[in-house]
């Protein structure tokens, strides 16, 4: 039976792998997309039932494709972004197989391309692009013993506040989702403790802009790198409930106890660093400085935006910034289930080229491995703030398709014959 073989094999349909196809084929590069499941399948089942973007449509979509029937401020459901990604991808009409798993791609030996196994047999392709995405394996800390009587889940398998023992909770994590589902688990009338770390915590609306707005005039979803020290800091940020500044003090307020850092188990107890007051302080540091930013740009550019002096206002501090707790008997406290916010790792598994440092991250300058051959899509800050972002993604994806063209051009130089030729010309 002959083997497939194409120019440039894309694996993965998300939102990373539908941006790539509409650039590759402006350019007139054959190529495939391999997807394991549905196109846009993290969407659809890897997020809690409430789930909403955390950016405004008019900002958060690819630039030739508005979400129609949506209002431009409206923050959408997790089901319709994944139908926005289909409706791109029939747009586009990206060639993509859904259902096919990639178990591996090996380079061919004494040739160019690679051996692509996969649950439909094997293809050889001249490139590939690891276009899988930034949350791929939920990661669950070996904090609390898998034998303790308490159910622990990661954020990435929550759905609702239904699904959950009627109990308290505990939700390690104050990025965006952890902070948002214990947000919502308070609402719903449960008793939640929220463990705190370094965060950033940006206002939803400021001066009658939203906070992406002001990102973008200032530059900064355009950093290409983040600051030292800021490596593992994450934002906590929220359009629930028609979009809201997400503010730690007010959840406090609000029945939600907040802790800090959650740093280990014993004798039935969570413990946690006395560093809950440190990190909510940073986190209103940072809000503060992004209001000041916007303040002077505002100044600078004679913007006609009415000033917001709510937007300086603290909440009270709850009694949980008042008197911390640094441990937490979990059957004491009646808390049945524990909510790991904890992040994502990635697996490369399935690529055995030489791609990877010692941690088995890609070595790559803006999705260019040093693997010839070899590409990467959808990498947090792959080449900028927003590269994780639909817009971001999209833009990252362009330079990728044209690096793929510009080694396409290379490979189709045959000698001296085509330079005279083309001086000719």
């Amino acid at each position: 039976m002959p083997v497939e073989k194409i120019d440039t094999l894309v694996v993965g349909a998300g939102q990373a792998g539908i941006a790539l196809s509409e650039h590759l084929a402006a350019l007139g590069v054959p190529f495939l997309v391999l997807e394991k499941n549905r196109i846009a399948e993290a969407w659809r089942t890897s997020r809690w039932d409430a789930l909403v973007t955390n950016g405004p449509v008019w900002h958060d979509r690819f630039p030739n494709l508005e979400f129609t029937g949506n209002a431009p401020d409206e923050f959408v459901n997790k089901d319709r972004v994944a139908a926005y990604i289909e409706e791109y991808a029939e747009m586009v009409q990206a060639p993509v197989r859904t259902g096919v798993t990639v178990h591996s791609a090996e380079r061919i030996k004494g040739r160019g391309g690679f051996r692509v196994e996969t649950s439909q047999g094997a293809i050889e392709a001249t490139r590939i692009v690891s276009a899988t995405g930034a949350f791929q394996i939920p990661v669950i800390p070996p904090v609390v013993p898998q034998d303790t009587k308490v159910a622990q889940i990661h954020s990435a398998a929550y759905r609702n506040p239904e699904q959950l023992a009627d109990d308290a909770i505990m939700v390690v994590g104050a990025g965006s989702s952890g902070a948002q589902i214990a947000d919502e688990l308070n609402r719903a009338g449960r008793k939640v403790f929220l463990s705190v770390g370094p965060h950033e915590r940006p206002p939803r609306r400021y001066r009658g802009r939203d906070f992406v707005w002001w990102l973008g005039v200032l530059g900064l979803w355009d950093m290409a790198a983040q600051e030292p020290g800021t490596e593992h800091v994450t934002i906590s940020v929220s359009g629930a409930y028609g979009g809201q500044t997400m503010d730690f003090r007010r959840l406090g307020g609000e029945g939600v106890t907040l802790v800090g850092r959650t740093e280990g188990f014993a004798d039935g107890a969570l413990h946690f660093a006395d560093d809950v007051r440190k990190n909510i302080d940073a986190g209103d540091d940072n809000h503060a400085k992004l209001l000041d930013a916007a303040d002077a740009y505002a100044e600078t550019m004679g913007l006609d935006l009415p000033p917001d002096p709510d937007a300086r206002k603290k909440w009270p501090d709850p009694d949980s910034l008042i008197s911390p707790l640094t441990s937490l008997n979990l059957e004491a406290e009646g808390i049945s289930t524990i909510i790991w916010a904890t992040g994502y790792k990635q697996d490369f598994g399935w690529l055995k080229v030489d791609a990877f440092d010692e941690n088995g991250a890609p070595v790559h300058q803006r999705g260019v491995s040093k693997e010839p051959g070899v590409y990467f899509l959808g990498l947090p800050w792959q080449s900028r703030r927003g590269s994780t972002f639909l817009w971001g993604v999209w833009h990252d994806a362009k330079f990728v398709a044209d690096q793929i063209a510009i080694q396409r051009a290379y490979a189709d130089y045959d000698g001296e014959a085509a330079v005279v030729t083309a001086a000719a010309e």
